[in-house]
């Protein structure tokens, strides 16, 4: 373990945002955070696994701690069932695909979504009708205060739409070391409710799905909308889709009735954000080296040399623009690190 200086985070975050860690420690092993969080001179800390969800607006003079912590272990399993144990610096989509190849389902929905094992309960990472808490079981996390490590349960974890407790009372408190999920070996339930999935499955000409055939759709449809952040700087889908009870979106609906939505109660539909920003003209415009993607326009993008700041002010006027023109606020899924 060593502690390095003035090192860039550019290649640390999926938007490519130029900033600077002015302490750096990579952590491979429980040991070595253990030791990287006791260490004198440094009180507070900066955590980094995938980068994916953030979005870095300013130089970090905390320590910053990448978590790279790797191993997937079977903890246990039965005829119908498998409970993983996956280290937090394990690369999702890689995880997604290593359960793939051994038939385990419950992942083929969250194919593709960029980031760590890590860091997935903190978002509660979501897509096409499944969520991460959907397979969850329990996660282990680092008390800073006290430097033990604790084991949340599901409902301890407190998950919610793109939220946890780790967002809210528990932020900044603990650091994720691993996640518990419970998967399937047999008689996967398939979630393929979603039109673009159908739509795909019909395209491959599948009528009778397995967990890969989803698997595939849900890629193929994420690589059509969303930017390599390779290539492109990004963070997948910037903002939440907005909830509105059902006199919102009556309202709403008699003004607007073509919008799509979901109905997720009684008193609650959603509304895709992305539809709401493409009203506001905003889906492929450009300010500068900031900008919205031509494809998708939930997604912010970098288009090489933009800061945080300027991606920041244009998630801004975006919420502002859609709030004036729909009365419907809209949040950030991404972490801003103002």
């Amino acid at each position: 373990m060593q502690i390095q200086q003035n090192i860039s985070l550019k290649d640390y975050n999926t938007f490519g945002i130029a900033v600077n860690a002015k302490f750096f420690c990579e952590v491979n092993s429980i040991a070595e955070l253990k030791k990287a969080t006791t260490l004198n001179g440094y009180p507070n800390y900066f955590v980094l696994g995938g980068g994916s969800n953030m979005l870095l607006t300013h130089d970090i003079d905390d320590l910053v701690l990448f978590i790279n912590i790797k191993g997937i272990e079977v903890v246990w399993e039965n005829e119908d069932e498998v409970c993983l144990e996956v280290n937090a610096g394990e690369n999702w989509h890689q995880l997604v695909l290593w359960t793939l190849e051994r038939n385990y389902g419950g992942l083929e929905n969250l194919s593709l979504i960029p980031g760590n094992t890590g860091t997935a309960p903190i978002q509660n990472i979501g897509a096409y009708g499944v969520e991460l808490k959907d397979v969850f079981v329990s996660c282990k996390a680092l008390e800073l205060a006290t430097y033990k490590i604790r084991t949340f349960t599901k409902e301890e974890c407190q998950f919610g739409y793109r939220d946890s407790y780790f967002k809210n009372d528990g932020k900044d408190k603990f650091i994720i070391t691993s996640v518990r999920l419970k998967l399937t070996k047999r008689n996967h339930k398939l979630h393929v409710g979603y039109g673009a999935i159908v739509s795909q499955l019909q395209t491959n000409n599948i009528s009778e799905p397995t967990i890969k055939d989803v698997s595939n759709a849900v890629i193929a449809i994420r690589e059509s909308k969303l930017p390599d952040p390779k290539k492109l700087g990004n963070s997948g889908s910037f903002f939440k889709n907005p909830i509105i009870n059902a006199q919102e979106f009556h309202t709403f609906t008699n003004k607007y009735p073509q919008a799509p939505f979901y109905k997720i109660s009684d008193d609650e539909y959603k509304i895709p954000a992305g539809w709401l920003i493409e009203q506001c003209g905003f889906k492929g415009k450009r300010f500068g080296d900031a900008g919205v993607h031509k494809n998708q326009a939930l997604v912010l993008v970098n288009y090489g040399n933009a800061s945080g700041r300027e991606i920041m002010d244009l998630a801004h006027n975006i919420i502002k623009t859609v709030f004036e023109t729909f009365q419907i606020t809209i949040s950030p899924e991404v972490n801003i690190i103002k």
